[in-house]
């Protein structure tokens, strides 16, 4: 079943997609709270487990109702595991680092994978990328280090864990890029959900018993189960949101939207853990917010430029 979308999206909308990825910055916060609640008592890889086998049972029924086709393609099938593995190892470092550092702090880290989609673009896909934009992506950085430095010495090698969440993050949108134009973005999140539950079952078997604090299971007690429900929930609603998002309307409006994520962590982070960033980390949040802004625009600079010398009549 494939959605057919204008190539110019009417206003309606574009406005369901700006509700849509309003949607998804509200609810993507929920899971990392559901997450650190959860890590007091569960280990990091068995809260990584439920999120992903509550989403393959989450999207099983779309399926079925929306009668979509289960075969995938053989040349689809390496992409399709490549996103959920790095999908899976951006997950587990994500959840690992805010069992002990704020919401707002690691997300703020995560949040200079635009910048390496960027720098990849360019120095290994050969895109058209100009110094404008490698300059926002070097002050972007300089953002990231103002926020490590400080979580650095509060909570040793950990505050480094982010990053790797960013670049598995940053070749997880690149590998999605491909297959959400060959894939109905439902039976992608089912096989993502999926195929991850598949690796994950086995480490943990293999874990059990062996005393680790991040693999070794247990047996999940009282509201414990809530925290691991609300993680799987809030991540298949909001990834669902952003993907539906983005068929709505183009991805030009919806990225800056994208930012309003770290204030809604924050608060989050302060009303249920009452942490709050330190005015280091404030300021490198601020310097991330607005490199990628200018990043977004100076993007949005060249497209209509493209457009501009394409519709331009012959000389």
């Amino acid at each position: 079943m494939t959605n057919t979308i204008s190539s110019v999206p009417s206003t309606d909308n574009i406005l369901a997609g700006v509700a849509l990825m309003l949607g998804f910055c509200i609810t993507a916060p929920l899971l990392d709270v559901a997450a650190k609640l959860a890590s007091s008592s569960v280990p990091v890889g068995q809260i990584t487990a439920a999120r992903f086998m509550l989403q393959c049972a989450l999207m099983a029924p779309f399926i079925g109702f929306m009668r979509l086709s289960m075969y995938v393609p053989r040349e689809q099938w390496l992409p399709l595991i490549s996103r959920a593995l790095l999908l899976l190892f951006a997950t587990f470092c994500f959840i690992t680092a805010i069992r002990v550092m704020p919401l707002a702090d690691a997300l703020a880290i995560v949040f200079v994978a635009p910048f390496i989609v960027l720098l990849v673009g360019k120095f290994y896909l050969g895109e058209d990328v100009g110094p404008r934009r490698i300059g926002a992506c070097m002050v972007g950085f300089v953002g990231v280090l103002c926020v490590i430095q400080p979580s650095f010495a509060a909570f040793g090698a950990v505050a480094l864990i982010p990053l790797g969440t960013a670049v598995a993050f940053a070749f997880y949108i690149l590998v999605t890029r491909g297959l959400s134009r060959r894939m109905h973005p439902v039976a992608l999140q089912f096989h993502t959900g999926l195929i991850a539950s598949l690796f994950c079952i086995p480490v943990l078997l293999l874990a059990q018993g062996s005393g680790s604090d991040l693999l070794d299971p247990v047996w999940p007690h009282g509201i414990a189960w809530v925290w691991l429900f609300g993680a799987g929930f809030f991540a298949t609603l909001s990834h669902m949101m952003m993907t539906y998002a983005l068929s709505l309307a183009p991805s030009a409006t919806l990225a800056p939207l994208q930012y309003f994520e770290l204030p809604v962590a924050t608060l989050f982070g302060y009303l249920v853990f009452h942490d709050f960033p330190n005015n280091l980390s404030l300021l490198g949040i601020a310097i991330i917010i607005a490199a990628g802004l200018y990043m977004i625009h100076r993007e949005r600079v060249t497209a209509n430029q493209l457009i501009t010398e394409r519709a331009a009549p012959p000389i």
